[in-house]
């Protein structure tokens, strides 16, 4: 029985939409075929897909939408995703939304299938959809032909695809092959050729990014690439916009990189009248008039000043993302409202906001107002990798927050250290760690820091002492444990720098077995690899955290 649905959400922590999921028909509610098989009946299975539209249905509701004078969506791709986040359920009922699913995740309580392609097979005779163009090849040859004969009818196939996603078969294989750090060797995106198509450089406008950079961006006039409306696309820098010698006015080559992100291709210089003109690159930030600076090693120009509006606003939006501090209701829009307004000039200002400042905004009522307020109060208490990522250091991501984080654990250490210190944490190149140290040079910054700690910003560290007892130690869970949840066992394997695996091989250091425990026990017991009971691995924590 279908009890729980979830995003992949930034790969720890996901949206529940269990709501949802369940207004979709192709997702069964309960699984087929176990009636009437009693060895297919799983203890616990974790089904992986995706949600989509098919191409007809997003038509037929773009249609419907615009003649109830609703905008129309721009992409499937985002539709579905944006669908499924709905707080009410039967707007996502009322969408022709499809589950496919392509993988399975933890099994329980069953043998887990030897194959991708058995678990394929597995996955259909459940009641799930899966990939009518799903096919096993046994040499370079036949993939390239697969290849070839998938692209020529990608159109006939009623949903947007870019490629295919070619994969070793066998588990076993998988297991030996293991994992990078976003994604798995075994693995890999066969991607098409984008699709291509000509429109007008209408213009090219200046975007002033949260670090400052100075990036063009080309207005076209709309057209439809792969199924997607396409009216702008980034340029990057000044440098790229005369290699590919662009002209305003210009008739241009278009496509969508990985068929996602637009890209302006190349110009058709052929099809000039003499009627294009050059873009003149800005010397000065069009935002704020600050005059830019562009470092020698560097091909993108920047504005330096601190209290840019526009620097201002990105840098607000990434601390409030969801991989930031993650404060709902804070989006685009109101953090440009709250800047227009000079509610808002850093992140500390965030928290110091009140209800009378808010009712100030246009179109924000006494609800919404309190709605963001508390939003913003729940995350007075922050993980120190978030706050760190969120802060929008240079070369910094969520990575490289992580590692600091862990290194450190408090920003107070952190703060101290040198860029030589900093590149001895596994991962922190030199450009990081200097970007770091530059940005706890900066008076401004930790003025800004003090603010934030004096309005109660508390900042949690990981939760063991020194966060590397656990390091290289590679552990997988079975059953069911009786003092923590599964999330709970992965956030605490993790916190001292451990590796968690969904399945079982040579490399697994330590297998914990829980109540009813599924296959992976006995493949435990085939490779020996050494079995920790609950007892045993809370003992081990235990040592571990002294």
């Amino acid at each position: 029985v279908l009890v729980r649905g979830a995003t992949r959400g930034d790969g720890f922590v996901g949206e529940d939409i269990t709501t949802n999921i369940k207004t979709i028909r192709s997702v069964p509610l309960r699984l087929r075929s176990v009636e009437t098989d009693s060895q297919l009946i799983p203890q616990f299975l974790e089904v992986r897909g995706e949600v989509l539209f098919y191409k007809e249905a997003f038509e037929g509701l773009n249609v419907e939408r615009v003649a109830r004078d609703e905008a129309p969506f721009a992409n499937p791709r985002n539709a579905a995703s944006g669908s499924l986040r709905q707080l009410d359920s039967k707007i996502t009922a009322a969408r022709p939304l499809v589950f496919y699913a392509f993988d399975l995740g933890v099994v329980e309580g069953l043998e887990s299938p030897p194959s991708h392609s058995a678990a394929i097979s597995l996955l259909k005779r459940y009641g799930f959809n899966v990939s009518p163009s799903h096919r096993s090849v046994r040499s370079v040859e036949e993939l390239v032909e697969f290849y070839t004969q998938a692209e020529a009818r990608r159109h006939q196939l009623p949903y947007e695809v870019d490629g295919l996603v070619v994969k070793v078969d066998s588990v076993a294989l998988q297991q030996a092959l293991g994992f990078r750090q976003r994604s798995p060797r075994w693995a890999i995106a066969a991607k098409y050729a984008p699709e291509e198509e000509h429109t007008k450089l209408s213009d090219i406008v200046i975007q002033v990014g949260r670090t400052g950079a100075l990036t063009p961006v080309a207005i076209l006039e709309p057209v439809q690439v792969g199924g997607v409306m396409v009216s702008r696309a980034t340029l990057h820098n000044e440098d790229e916009i005369q290699r590919k010698d662009l002209l305003i006015g210009d008739t241009v080559v278009v496509r969508r990189q990985g068929d996602v992100i637009p890209a302006v291709v190349a110009s058709v210089a052929a099809a000039r009248d003499g009627s294009e003109r050059a873009f003149s690159f800005p010397n000065d930030c069009p935002v704020c008039g600050t005059k830019a600076v562009r470092s020698e090693d560097e091909a993108v120009a920047r504005c330096p000043n601190p209290k840019c509006p526009a620097k201002v606003e990105e840098r607000i939006r990434h601390f409030a993302s969801r991989t930031g501090a993650d404060i709902e209701g804070l989006g685009e829009k109101l953090v440009t409202l709250l800047v227009e307004h000079r509610l808002v000039r850093d992140i500390s200002d965030l928290y110091s906001l009140t209800q009378e400042q808010l009712a100030e905004l246009p179109r924000m009522g006494e609800l919404s107002s309190k709605n963001l307020l508390e939003a913003i109060a729940q995350r007075k208490k922050l993980p120190l990798h978030r706050f760190i990522y969120a802060l929008g250091i240079r070369h910094v991501g969520e990575h490289n927050a992580h590692v600091l984080a862990g290194g450190t654990r408090s920003l107070e250490k952190l703060m101290q250290l040198s860029a030589d210190e900093l590149t001895a944490f596994d991962g922190i190149g030199l450009e990081s760690a200097e970007s770091v140290v530059a940005f706890f040079a900066d008076p401004e910054e930790v003025a800004m820091i003090a603010r934030l700690r004096a309005s109660g910003l508390e900042l949690e560290p990981p939760q063991s002492e020194s966060g590397d007892q656990l390091a290289g130690k590679t552990f997988v869970i079975t059953g069911t444990l009786a003092s923590m949840s599964r999330k709970e066992f992965k956030e605490k394997v993790q916190s001292l720098a451990g590796k968690v695996s969904s399945s079982v091989s040579k490399k697994t250091d330590y297998v914990v077995a829980g109540e009813a425990p599924g296959s992976k026990l006995g493949k435990a017991q085939e490779l020996g690899v050494e079995v920790l009971d609950e007892a045993a691995f809370l003992a081990m924590l235990e040592g571990s955290e002294r």
